[in-house]
């Protein structure tokens, strides 16, 4: 599950023509969820059910709680660096880019240092639910003593506002105004999608698939009571948000462990998993050469644009350039995996 959220990652990042996406491919423009919006709340799950694994195996082997809480601390910090140095490569190499602090890598380095260091203290499933609960109904009373859920009106976004500035993902120099789709106060609630997959990995780890499944329903029944209240935001990343996008990683979980597991389906998306951290910082490598050689232009216009643009339109030629970049980082990751390489951060 962890290569197929990678590839959809690639996929959605990487449009040959920005302004020619298929709607499934784009994010909500404020409220709702899209296809695409389900992507990196599933990869946070996953981590969050190789957690429940990894970290529990460690405690379970008697293992120095003090040497297991220092190396999750210092993979997080490894994690948010590798964000800050690609940010950084960014900032150089494509004119126009500003450098901004924070981002997916180092959400993904938050999120994973402190999950996994507050599960060496909370052992029981119940109190990481109600912990998980109580943090998601603060969050919304912050929201709402904010004042409003739209943009720049909400407290997510005055807070980034104030502690990021200019080094926000988006900056108005008029109005000061600042947006960070994994800003700081959001990022809090981005650790309930990780929890949540902790709760599947050890359902997973117990053979407890009927659990799985029902909590699947309960999260989906949940998010669509509470988005009356609370709209679906990825941007906020509301409670709301949550429950269901962990909902449909929950069924995505399970039905790929039915038909690979069980049922002995190959496992295509494997070489991504087992370096997706690699696949992904390379991608993003990838991205910032072919734009400040001008490469990624000339290909997209000599290749998909000539090619394909007349037979089967903007949007179609946009797509394909996507695919193309993601197969060729899915062939050196299964080259990679043939290889027994493996690239840990």
């Amino acid at each position: 599950m962890r290569g197929l959220t990678v590839a959809a990652m690639l996929l959605v990042n990487n449009a040959g023509d920005w302004s020619h996406v298929y709607p499934w491919l784009e994010h909500a423009a404020w409220h709702g969820c899209t296809p695409a919006d389900l992507i990196f709340p599933s990869f946070l799950f996953i981590m969050g059910a190789s957690l429940a694994m990894s970290v529990d195996a460690q405690i379970s082997k008697a293992g120095h709680i003090v040497d297991i809480r220092k190396k999750v601390l210092w993979r997080g910090l490894r994690l948010f660096m590798l964000g800050i140095s690609l940010h950084l490569v960014a900032w150089v190499l494509i004119d126009g880019r500003q450098f901004r602090l924070l981002g997916v890598l180092q959400r993904i380095g938050i999120c994973y240092a402190v999950v996994a260091f507050l599960m060496t203290y909370v052992r029981q499933l119940s109190s990481l639910a109600l912990l998980c609960l109580a943090a998601m109904l603060a969050y919304w009373a912050l929201l709402g003593w904010g004042g409003s859920y739209e943009p720049h009106l909400n407290l997510v976004d005055k807070i980034d506002t104030a502690m990021l500035g200019k080094l926000a993902y988006s900056f108005d120099v008029q109005t000061g105004l600042a947006q960070e789709p994994e800003g700081l106060l959001s990022t809090v609630m981005a650790m309930m999608s990780v929890l949540t997959g902790v709760w599947a990995g050890r359902a997973m780890r117990d053979a407890q698939l009927m659990h799985m499944l029902a909590g699947a329903a309960g999260l989906i029944l949940l998010a669509l009571i509470w988005s009356a209240y609370l709209p679906f935001n990825k941007q906020l990343w509301t409670p709301s948000f949550v429950c269901w996008t962990s909902a449909w990683a929950i069924l995505l979980l399970l039905g790929m462990h039915l038909l690979i597991d069980r049922q002995g389906w190959p496992a295509i998306s494997k070489s991504l998993g087992v370096n997706a951290i690699a696949v992904y910082a390379g991608a993003w490598l990838a991205t910032c050469v072919l734009a400040w050689t001008g490469w990624a232009n000339a290909i997209y216009q000599h290749v998909f644009i000539a090619v394909l643009q007349k037979q089967t339109g903007e949007e179609f030629s946009s797509f394909a350039y996507a695919a193309c970049f993601t197969l060729v980082f899915a062939g050196l990751a299964f080259a990679m995996n043939k290889k027994g390489w493996r690239i840990v951060i």
